[in-house]
């Protein structure tokens, strides 16, 4: 669709929201600024309710688990009674994110800088989650590249690390077993940063469906007119 967008298309989508406001026109500056204030508050709203104590440990939505690549190593800790053990690693695993989740904001808001007239055009004339698609599309890369330090630098400050690291040695020296040694910065940075986007999404449809979280004048304008 942003490949097929013409000025006149970007044009005629600028009449339709000024034919809807009526007298008070907008221009195409405004409407792409209106937009990048839209996804800064939903990426400052997303980042600070993952960033909560409890933003992702009970949230089932976001909840990050024990790595299923290795679930047969909860399944087999907890038949022998260290289930405890495994809890205690989940929630720690969540802390880690909670506490990454802080350094998220300013990686989301460069890509929303660099925002074309064509991006922007197709993000509001796009789905409910287009915004949100966008930013998976222009920051998964740098994002994953950039908050992994971070996780792997919270779940090591939340002690998540050292007992991941108990949990596999114990696992490791049942008799019988497969020993396994995954990647746990890797899990925890995809899984954290999934849950990050799914919280702007919601955000992103409060904007585009409910009024009330409109909650300035420019994005009131902007997607009023959307809503004729």
């Amino acid at each position: 669709m942003l490949a097929a967008c013409t000025s006149s298309q970007i044009n005629k989508t600028i009449g339709d929201i000024n034919k809807a406001l009526g007298e008070e026109s907008l221009s195409t500056e405004q409407v792409v600024a209106g937009l990048k204030e839209a996804l800064i508050k939903g990426i400052t709203t997303g980042s600070a309710e993952a960033s909560k104590i409890d933003g992702y440990f009970k949230n089932p939505k976001i909840k990050i688990p024990f790595p299923p690549d290795v679930q047969r190593v909860e399944e087999k800790l907890r038949q022998i009674g260290l289930g405890n053990e495994v809890d205690k690693f989940v929630m720690t695993l969540n802390r880690g994110a909670e506490d990454a989740a802080k350094e998220a904001k300013p990686i989301f808001i460069n890509a929303i800088k660099s925002m074309t007239i064509q991006d922007a055009w197709g993000i509001l004339k796009g789905d409910d989650n287009a915004a949100t698609q966008y930013l998976i599309k222009t920051t998964s890369v740098q994002l994953k590249s950039k908050f992994k330090p971070v996780i792997k630098n919270s779940l090591d400050k939340v002690n998540a690390t050292k007992y991941y690291g108990d949990i596999v040695t114990t696992y490791n020296k049942i008799p019988f077993v497969d020993k396994v040694n995954p990647d746990l910065d890797d899990y925890a940075t995809d899984k954290a940063i999934e849950g990050l986007f799914y919280l702007v999404a919601q955000e992103e449809e409060k904007i585009r469906k409910d009024p009330v979280a409109r909650t300035t004048e420019l994005l009131k304008k902007v997607f009023a007119a959307q809503d004729q």
